[in-house]
């Protein structure tokens, strides 16, 4: 219990998007002017926001957030898939997630699109267990109880490890819990390992004496992703105030790139989480911007593959189907 108050004390209050859609056709009745140009002035974007990925903290301590020419309205959640419920719903626009939720929305038949990529590193996707744990490596998570976030990527992680492990998934007792209900589990003995990703990564090993058994290196491309709503895409002036802050996302990444120290203190202070998780986060990697690209493309095929192999999705999943590439002239191939 006082673990998870510890982890509940420290997350972003959850504030869930309520009400109708977004209005895109509106937005394009009150901005797209006679001639066809944009009033920014005139848009609202709904972005959508995790612990994990920290994008309002990210772009504020950049100071991406001075002066948009549209307003922004923010809503928090515990992990990715239920943020792409919200934008499949058209509550929200636009936000970041790891590789497997939009392998889960796009399975579910989701309006959503990939619209950016990034890599963040793989070292902070692990799989912990307690420091005192008989659990040494992958082999030993045979039979034992897992917890992991459904569709988030922290399930992709754990199915590639137990693939590589010779385990099936039927071999294990997956415990599907949201990141607090996890790590509470997790320090009572309820779960044997948990399946996560930073910064509750580095918060479970520095508040609660847990060490990680393996990481996603090696086992993981490292990708994450922003994903927008069909009818936020489709809408001419929404897309265009997507557009803009797909750039100021990836000026933050660089901004974070050269100055970690900065980047953590503000990180830390606008979320409450201490500073020292976070510069451990911070230090695990940087970011690395790609466009959309068919390596790209790809990879995250090989994710849904691999969901659909294990029969964790209904059927394979064409990940170009749900992909958007027009915002690929910002990132371009290194």
């Amino acid at each position: 219990m006082k673990a998870r108050k510890l982890l509940l004390a420290t997350t972003l209050a959850l504030v869930m998007a309520v009400g109708t859609a977004c209005g895109s056709d509106k937005a394009d009745d009150k901005a797209v002017r006679s001639d066809g140009s944009i009033d920014l002035s005139q848009v609202t974007l709904h972005a959508g926001d995790q612990k994990g990925t920290g994008l309002q903290a990210l772009l504020t301590a950049a100071g991406e957030l001075n002066n948009t020419p549209y307003k922004i309205t923010w809503s928090q959640y515990q992990s990715g898939p239920p943020m792409l419920e919200a934008i499949n719903a058209g509550a929200v626009d636009i936000g970041g997630v790891g590789n497997a939720p939009p392998v889960f929305a796009a399975a579910a038949k989701s309006a959503i699109k990939i619209v950016n990529g990034y890599q963040g590193g793989t070292e902070g996707q692990a799989i912990v267990v307690p420091k005192d744990s008989p659990l040494r490596t992958p082999e030993d998570l045979r039979g034992k109880k897992i917890a992991v976030a459904k569709g988030s990527s922290a399930h992709h992680h754990l199915l590639a490890v137990l693939n590589k492990a010779g385990i099936k998934w039927d071999q294990v007792e997956p415990q599907y819990l949201q990141p607090p209900d996890a790590l509470a589990a997790l320090t009572t003995g309820r779960v044997d390992a948990w399946a996560i990703w930073d910064p509750y990564t580095a918060q479970a090993e520095q508040q609660s004496n847990a060490r990680i058994l393996v990481s996603g290196t090696g086992y993981v491309a490292g990708d994450a992703f922003f994903v927008a709503g069909t009818k936020a895409l489709e809408s001419k002036a929404t897309s265009a105030a997507l557009r803009d802050l797909i750039a100021r996302i990836g000026r933050a990444h660089n901004w974070v790139n050269d100055h970690p120290e900065e980047w953590a203190k503000t990180y830390a202070e606008l979320t409450g989480l201490p500073y020292d998780v976070i510069l451990t986060v911070v230090k695990r990697g940087r970011y690395q911007n790609h466009p959309l690209d068919p390596a790209a493309i790809a990879a995250e095929q090989d994710v849904a593959d691999a969901f659909a192999g294990a029969g964790l999705i209904p059927g394979k999943v064409n990940i170009t189907d749900f992909t958007d590439t027009r915002f690929n002239d910002l990132f371009p191939a290194s």
